[in-house]
């Protein structure tokens, strides 16, 4: 399996690589040359097995050249080991054809952490082996950071800044990035937005000579790793619902897009997925795209579900390149013209995201009504994220089965859930005492310059 850049002008690399790479030199990302599809027989064996089971063998034609067979089992045994759900993603019934796939069980409550544990241990295989250390930089809007800290956290090959803007995420997100004591994790509160800290990262990759001074990589959803690990729990949901002989459709709260595309991919490797409905808040440049063609920046708002807060949807790249057939020169035009602004979509490669995707915004006070209206009809409390989802899916509701992915757990944004129900839901046991740890946090302001020397200052030599 090889990876080339959606923008056509980077090395061409093998999966090892690629994870280690994370941006491509050209400032594109990785996607895979060729996707592997599965037979309608695989697919169907895969019902009623253990979630490992169903990722090692949906993932081992993408990583096959990089591990043994057995050294990638023992990997993907150990990232899921700590999940509070032995089904790892288990789907609740919210009604006819809609179900809920629960994506935070793990260790930061949140769906970032079925791909970053699993990359955790992926990481370390593979710097062991090769006796390299790395540092690593993520932009966050809230679970990213803490499900990258949760993952490395006192590795021994590996150095973790994490960037994520002051005062825009909840207070349990934020204690989980500033509450871990190793000294390897770093979080950075910036003066901005995520959108800003997102681009500081991407210039730090660009910037070659600190990249190869301090063996820069990546873990946000540019890695492809990030959303190799997220295609799974579309065909343990899919399967748990009749697939490969009968369509389902998903909903994706989605911000950067990673998640969503995942779902593209698992519908490329031959799982029959009806409909991927793109749920946005009021950040919606996405639903904009989708509906006109532009994709225009704006004003990014501050809202209750702030893991979406986006204007620049980094991942939405690879489904450009995909729509506009590798046309590496058309996309590299196109993330230019965004340095301006946004740009157009061709009218072919808008018909063909369309065959791909639906769309659909929430406002706030929509998203607070469905936190509250879920909990009176089915029991079960949403955070906001996952309300948003849950909100644009009734709208796409049909004859095939729905699902609509639960992002984070409530108990990540107790405010916005008790403003709505009148209920403060709690962190699980293991996260009582969260309020009672020290915080370390580094303040820095939107300056590439002083982002650098702070993590040259703070990371192992």
């Amino acid at each position: 399996m090889r990876y080339v850049s959606t923008r056509g002008k980077a090395p061409v690399l093998g999966f090892e690589d690629t994870m280690l790479t994370g941006l491509a030199r050209d400032g594109g990302l990785y996607v895979p040359e060729t996707v592997p599809v599965l037979s309608s027989a695989d697919i169907a064996a895969l019902a009623g097995l253990p979630y490992e089971e169903v990722a090692v063998r949906v993932m081992w034609p993408f990583v096959s050249e990089a591990f043994s067979e057995a050294d990638f089992a023992a990997m993907v045994k150990r990232a899921y080991a700590g999940f509070g759900h032995d089904a790892r993603a288990p789907l609740v019934q919210l009604g006819p054809n809609h179900h809920l796939l629960e994506l935070f069980h793990g260790p930061t409550l949140a769906f970032k952490d079925f791909a970053m544990q699993l990359i955790g241990q992926m990481f370390e295989h593979t710097l062991s082996r090769r006796g390299e250390r790395v540092t690593i930089v993520g932009a966050t809007s809230g679970d990213t950071g803490s499900a990258a800290i949760e993952a490395f956290r006192g590795l021994d090959a590996v150095d973790v800044f994490i960037l994520y803007p002051h005062g825009r995420v909840s207070d349990v997100q934020r204690r989980q990035m500033t509450t871990p004591s190793e000294a390897n994790v770093h979080a950075m509160a910036l003066t901005g937005h995520f959108d800003d800290c997102q681009a500081r990262v991407k210039d730090m990759f660009n910037d070659f000579a600190f990249r190869d001074r301090v063996g820069l990589a990546g873990v946000n959803s540019i890695n492809f790793a990030r959303v190799l690990a997220q295609v799974v729990y579309y065909f343990t949901a899919a399967t748990a619902l009749g697939a490969p002989h009968r369509e389902v459709s998903f909903t994706v709260p989605t911000g950067n897009f990673g998640d969503i595309f995942a779902g593209h991919i698992a519908k490329r490797m031959g799982l029959p997925i009806r409909q991927l409905v793109v749920a946005t808040n009021q950040n919606d440049i996405l639903h904009r795209c989708l509906t006109t063609g532009d994709y225009r920046t704006g004003t990014v708002e501050p809202s209750i579900s702030p893991s979406m807060d986006i204007q620049v949807s980094s991942n939405f790249e690879r489904a450009l390149h995909l729509a506009y057939d590798g046309d590496g020169s058309a996309i590299a035009q196109l993330m230019e013209e965004l340095k301006s602004g946004g740009f157009s979509v061709s009218q072919g490669a808008l018909q063909s995201l369309r065959e791909i995707y639906a769309s659909g915004r929430v406002s706030e006070e929509e998203t607070s009504k469905t936190i509250a209206d879920t909990l009176s009809r089915t029991g079960e409390l949403l955070c906001p994220h996952s309300a948003v989802g849950v909100k644009v899916a009734e709208a796409h509701l049909g004859s095939v089965p729905m699902v609509t992915l639960a992002t984070a757990h409530p108990a990540k944004f107790p405010d916005a859930v008790e403003a709505a129900t009148g209920i403060r839901p709690a962190l699980p046991p293991r996260m009582a005492d969260l309020f009672d740890r020290d915080e370390r946090i580094a303040r820095v302001d939107n300056d590439l310059s002083a982002i650098e020397a702070l993590i040259d200052e703070r990371r192992v030599a």
